[in-house]
């Protein structure tokens, strides 16, 4: 008899299409979140922004915007790129040195404000020469005390008219001005001497702008102190560096993690699908097909529906990357100039991953019928190996022994060590699931098994049938765990910040008001300004800057904040030191006495000494430096909250009550909130929808066995309800390992971050549970009642 491998594939794609449906659906959805992490990490890789304040200048000396360190040392070293959390500025000694080369204009961009009006930028009036802006009437500032008001500017008090005299509220003070011009748009500009004195940071300069200048000349006098920009380059935004390391992390860190969770899945369906045809490899066994045309059937099965689900699962990727990339830029995370990249790198990596994925799992599945001797062919088919494999089995168990190692380490380490420990634990844990499948779910059949029999003969049946079929059960029970591990995961860790949060605020903050951006004059309380640091973490050469929430204070902290000191004293607190949480204490292994690596806003090094630890952190700020340290190193260059006890002085500035700051705290924080849920439903829908298609296929294979139960007098409410009680048994296992899972990731987790166990609501958690029984159900009784449908037409 003459076997034509690829006849016998494209008939079994025709005649068995349930089978092969549930590969193509599996696949589909590989494709497109593979290609959606895919486009959002390229959209990272390559974002920019056109240029905007320097679109007319020809040569801009800018500083970096980010931090390069070397890390490591021989073959393992490489660059550390980390962004500046503020602008970062150039250092005003080197306009001399730029003077020569041609017409330097020195540019310095600040806030003021008027009375009782909103903020507005202020420059000086040299960088008209470049933004275009022009006299409306009067004349340019030249002498201290002059400015020139945008027609669209209000101040709040008076007219603004030429001549008359305002009060601006500026970085260093309340001043009093002459008007002694009017400009198109909004903004404020004085002379350029007076600007860089009013801007905070006299010492530095936000930019250089050169005219009739050679770059490579313009390099030459910089010799490395600075950047000098020409085309697109001149874009400078610090929220450009931050766009990309959001894009690139989503589309990297996620990714990596949202690829191996897809091609686990995917690559258990196609087992799957294989599986269900042992019988008939077998047959083509006993008839004298090869083992390489058996392989090769499967890999051409593969050919034939791979390609198409890649073709088609790229257009919803491409739509998911759409989606999250504008809501993502709808909330601020990202920049309105930067725009999303689609190109064929992507896709076509995508659809090759899932290529790759099933023509793997094809050959992986097809090795024992296609070894298996002919004449052994038909028995062996007919029941389910019970022994464990050899290859699976041993590394099942040494995923399941990294698992706990890693889970202990988290445990037993504090601050961002054991956070790195625990992000091995849940995929190592979800890698021993995958490969210990039918072990697993055979010891989840024999300890299920006992209640289930309580339901009668459909229970004992349901029963019985797990046992029977472990990997079958195994293939329906993995998706579940990975939705219920991966969804309560991200969910729950996000809860337990916010609760962690929570708590610190109202135990930690004292002050009965809280002023916003108050004017520089008003007195009465403890000033703070709130930004982020760039801070050490980690030790040897695992050591990384990573950006903390930072506090800068003016004043006695003790009267208004309680950071749970636990060890020295925020009365040392002076110039040169510094108080930080208790995670960043315990991930550099610092203590009082000990001086730590900081980065401040604008990316300038310091070094202050550690004289006090903290443990409210989380809700204050993981860093609490005296107010001078940060002058001239944040971009506002002024206090942003003045916190008060008792009555509110008279002035201007916007009063709250604590509870309403910290209501605000958490409305800034809604972009983290909203990414952990998206990923949590990106992931969890993804293993849903899988379990639901691995179940489906399940129940559709066994028409034949349900169909025979009927023939042997079994009426159609018991088969269903045996196949009740088994979606029962499988969305219980499923729960409740994922439940395990998340907890062992969680514990170390949260201990770490927040210093407390995790916080699960208990509705949220139930209806987790709930989902994940449900869908269990009803992927399982609507494919039985239409099998059993069809089947009682033929019996």
């Amino acid at each position: 008899m003459l076997l034509r491998p690829n006849g016998l594939a494209r008939a079994a794609v025709r005649f068995r299409p349930a089978a092969f449906a549930g590969t193509f659906v599996a696949l589909l959805m590989t494709v497109a979140i593979v290609s959606a992490c895919g486009i959002l990490l390229e959209s990272g890789a390559r974002a920019s922004l056109p240029p905007t304040r320097y679109a007319q200048a020809p040569v801009v000396v800018a500083a970096d915007q980010q931090i390069r360190r070397q890390v490591g040392s021989g073959e393992g070293a490489y660059e550390e790129v980390v962004g500046v959390p503020e602008r970062a500025r150039v250092d005003a000694a080197l306009l001399e040195r730029l003077v020569p080369l041609g017409r330097a204009v020195p540019d310095v961009v600040f806030p003021v404000r008027g009375d009782g009006g909103s903020a507005v930028e202020a420059s000086g009036w040299g960088a008209s020469a470049f933004t275009g802006a022009a006299l409306a009437g009067g004349r340019a500032p030249g002498a201290p005390g002059e400015v020139v008001l945008g027609t669209s500017t209000s101040t709040g008090t008076g007219t603004g008219f030429t001549g008359d005299r305002v009060s601006l509220d500026t970085p260093v003070g309340k001043r009093e001005f002459r008007v002694v011009g009017r400009a198109g748009g909004t903004g404020v500009w004085f002379s350029d001497a007076e600007a860089r004195a009013l801007s905070g940071h006299p010492g530095a300069l936000d930019a250089v702008v050169l005219f009739d200048a050679d770059p490579e000349r313009v390099r030459a006098a910089v010799d490395g102190r600075a950047q000098v920009l020409t085309g697109a380059a001149r874009a400078v935004d610090p929220r450009l560096a931050g766009a990309k390391e959001l894009l690139t992390g989503l589309g990297g860190s996620f990714g990596g993690i949202a690829t191996l969770v897809a091609v686990f899945t995917a690559a258990g369906t196609v087992a799957l699908s294989v599986g269900q045809r042992s019988r008939e490899f077998a047959l083509l066994r006993a008839v004298g097909a090869t083992p390489r045309q058996i392989r090769r059937i499967v890999a051409t099965e593969a050919l034939l529906v791979a390609p198409a689900a890649g073709v088609l699962g790229c257009v919803p990727g491409i739509g998911l990357a759409a989606w999250w990339f504008g809501q993502l830029q709808a909330k601020g995370a990202i920049p309105g100039g930067v725009e999303l990249t689609v190109s064929w790198i992507p896709l076509v990596s995508a659809a090759g991953t899932g290529l790759v994925t099933a023509l793997l799992a094809g050959w992986a599945a097809a090795r024992r019928p296609a070894r298996i001797r002919p004449g052994q062919a038909l028995a062996a088919a007919a029941v389910e190996r019970l022994r464990p494999g050899w290859i699976r089995t041993p590394l099942g168990i040494a995923a399941l022994a990294g698992g706990v190692a890693c889970a202990g380490l988290a445990a037993t380490s504090g601050g961002e060590d054991a956070a790195n420990a625990a992000l091995g634990v849940v995929m190592l844990f979800m890698l021993a699931v995958a490969l210990l499948g039918p072990l697993i779910a055979r010891a989840c059949a024999a300890v299920l098994g006992f209640p289930l029999r309580a339901g009668g003969a459909s229970g004992s049946l349901a029963a019985a049938n797990s046992r029977a079929h472990a990997r079958r059960l195994a293939s329906a029970i993995t998706p579940i765990v990975l939705a219920m591990a991966f969804s309560s995961t991200l969910v729950f860790l996000h809860t337990s910040e916010e609760e962690a949060v929570r708590r610190q605020q109202e135990a930690g903050l004292l002050a009965d008001h809280v002023i916003t951006d108050p004017p520089a004059d008003l007195r009465g309380g403890v000033a703070v300004t709130r930004t982020s640091v760039l801070a050490m973490f980690g030790t040897g050469p695992e050591q990384r800057l990573q950006s903390a929430s930072a506090q800068g204070v003016a004043g006695d902290v003790t009267t208004v904040q309680d950071l749970g000191v636990r060890e020295g004293s925020l009365a040392a607190l002076r110039p040169g030191t510094v108080a930080v949480d208790r995670s960043l204490a315990e991930s550099a292994r610092l203590g009082v006495g000990d001086r730590v690596e900081l980065r401040l806003p604008d990316g300038v090094p310091a070094n202050p000494e550690i004289v006090a630890v903290y443990t409210r952190g989380l809700g204050l700020g993981q860093v609490t430096l005296p107010a001078a340290d940060l002058t001239g190193h944040t971009t506002a260059g002024r206090a942003t909250e003045l916190l008060i006890r008792g009555p509110v002085p008279a002035g201007p500035g916007a009063a709250m009550s604590t509870s309403e700051w910290t209501t605000a705290q958490n409305t800034d924080r809604e972009v983290n909130a909203w990414a952990n849920t998206v990923m949590a439903a990106v992931l969890g829908g993804f293993a849903a929808v899988a379990a639901a298609n691995t179940l489906v296929m399940t129940v559709l294979d066994r028409r034949r066995e349900l169909r025979m139960l009927r023939l042997v007098g079994s009426t159609r409410r018991q088969v269903l309800r045996m196949l009740r009680w088994e979606a029962l048994l499988i969305g219980g296992a499923g729960v409740t390992l994922g439940s395990a899972i998340a907890l062992a990731t969680l514990f170390p987790l949260t201990k770490a971050v927040t210093g407390a166990p995790p916080h699960i609501p208990p509705m949220l958690y139930a209806s987790f549970a709930a989902a994940a029984l449900t869908l269990g159900l009803a992927a399982t009784a609507l494919p039985a009642r239409w099998s059993l449908r069809r089947g009682a037409c033929s019996v």
